[in-house]
């Protein structure tokens, strides 16, 4: 668990390890860059010897002032991604377990945040009851970006084969919307005190992340997938293969790692394997340093 300020930031994991290989993930890396800082970044994030990036992918829980926000919904179960066999058809994952064992059952959360709508990061957001995908958190609004949602609803009206980002915009987005439980939100807007939606655009259209200000000087961002390995914290410039918009992506990472080490701000990436870091400015670069915070 974090603490920042009067917040907490608690961890529900749903894959523990997810290694892609380097050259798929981060097709501009190279793995002789890094060997300098293989004893910051293996074996934890970094699988030097099969050359793979290792991952994880995972929830976390924000609580404060009475209030309970799930960021990012992970796989799911029952979903139909044969893309990704590791992700196809899932039963009996313990996901649901996981956060009963943090004391909270699926009515208990307030706010569901999805930072962007990829398959990864909405799955857990519908369960299969009856034949039908509805709500897995019957009592809680969606939050989504106004630009994420809208970028994506006009793609699925025209690509029906293959479907909008694996069939996850079908059965875990807008089953959300049927229910009108969705909450559509624009950069700078506040969800609660100390709490406000901020922009990471490059790695979808209309990214979006939790700034945390926790009341007492401390602060946290909870950022998507504008991270996903420490190892661009060191190249900033190596984007995903996955992101919509490389260079894009890139700047945002810059924007984010020079606030992070001038505001001694704690970056939470979504599949960052450990609880957080900070960013320490190094020369003309940056390094990150682990944390529990």
């Amino acid at each position: 668990m974090m603490t920042i300020g009067k917040a907490t930031i608690q961890r529900v994991v749903d894959i523990e390890t997810f290694a892609m290989p380097m050259a798929i993930i981060l097709p501009q890396a190279d793995l002789a860059a890094l060997e300098p800082h293989r004893d910051l970044l293996a074996p934890t994030h970094i699988d030097f010897d099969a050359q793979a990036v290792l991952l994880t992918v995972q929830s976390h829980i924000v609580q404060v002032d009475g209030l309970t926000i799930l960021v990012d919904t992970c796989v799911g179960e029952d979903k139909h991604r044969p893309l990704r066999p590791v992700w196809h058809q899932r039963t009996e994952t313990g996901y649901l377990e996981r956060l009963a064992g943090l004391g909270l059952k699926p009515e208990d959360i307030d706010m569901v945040m999805c930072t962007h709508l990829h398959p990864d990061h909405v799955g857990w957001n519908t369960r299969l009851s009856n034949g039908r995908w509805v709500p897995t958190f019957p009592n809680a609004k969606y939050v989504m970006g106004k630009a994420e949602f809208e970028h994506w609803n006009t793609l699925a009206q025209t690509q029906l084969d293959p479907p909008v980002n694996q069939g996850s915009f079908a059965d875990s987005v807008l089953p959300i919307i049927e229910r009108q439980q969705e909450q559509f939100v624009d950069v700078g807007d506040g969800l609660a005190a100390g709490l406000s939606i901020i922009d990471l655009e490059g790695h979808t259209k209309g990214q979006i992340g939790l700034d945390i200000d926790g009341g007492t000087g401390t602060r946290a961002i909870i950022c998507g997938d504008a991270v996903h390995t420490p190892a661009q914290v060191l190249f900033p410039q190596w984007s995903s293969a996955f992101c919509l918009d490389g260079a894009a992506a890139a700047q945002t990472r810059q924007r984010l790692f020079t606030c992070a080490a001038s505001e001694d701000v704690v970056l939470v990436p979504n599949h960052l394997r450990g609880d957080g870091m900070r960013i320490e400015a190094k020369g003309s670069g940056f390094m990150p340093r682990f944390c529990n915070c």
